[in-house]
């Protein structure tokens, strides 16, 4: 069974809405001082050890509208990777390379997770996110956190969780980011 591999950029307050400035929080774009060669090519790499790109549609939208006509090693790895898009408004075939997948949002992906051979990858949709973290069916989650404080946005922890999360690893990055993963 493929391993669903989940990853947040995350502030030291908790913040994890729009690190790439997309325009939705008045501090957007807080990650991108922090994005160096090292963790753009580390961030390719985990786009093509994976089969399946995995997001809510609110996420799907925001980076199909950014990064569909984009160029480079890390946006052709994006754009050229299969998207399962979950979501109870869309349907059928999408743009980018996407499909929807209906239905309620744990069974949707745990059937998606028998069903596709290689790893999947998720980045934002924290609301989905959520979901599965309480299901247990993310099997891997990497947390970015970036050494600013925002003060505003949404917070990937905004609810208290019933599960632990067992600690794997701690990566520095030369820019001051920590990549903290856990599992379950």
């Amino acid at each position: 069974m493929p391993k669903l591999i989940a990853g947040a950029f995350v502030t030291l307050d908790n913040v994890v809405q729009d690190p790439g400035g997309f325009g939705e929080i008045e501090h957007g774009g807080w990650a991108l001082e922090y994005f160096d060669d090292l963790s753009r090519q580390r961030a390719t790499d985990a786009l093509l050890a994976s089969d399946t790109f995995l997001l809510g549609r609110v996420t799907y939208e925001i980076l199909e509208k950014a990064w569909s006509s984009n160029t480079g090693p890390y946006a052709e790895a994006m754009n050229n990777l299969p998207k399962a898009v979950v979501t109870s408004t869309l349907s059928g075939p999408l743009p980018w390379n996407a499909t929807a997948l209906t239905g309620e949002a744990a069974q949707t992906v745990a059937k998606l997770k028998q069903e596709r051979g290689g790893n999947i990858v998720m980045y934002g949709s924290f609301t989905l996110m959520r979901t599965l973290l309480q299901h247990g069916l993310i099997d891997e989650l990497n947390l970015g956190v970036h050494p600013v404080v925002v003060g505003a946005g949404r917070r990937l922890f905004d609810t208290v969780l019933p599960r632990s999360l067992r600690f794997v690893a701690a990566t520095p990055s030369a820019t001051g980011v920590v990549t903290l993963t856990y599992a379950p």
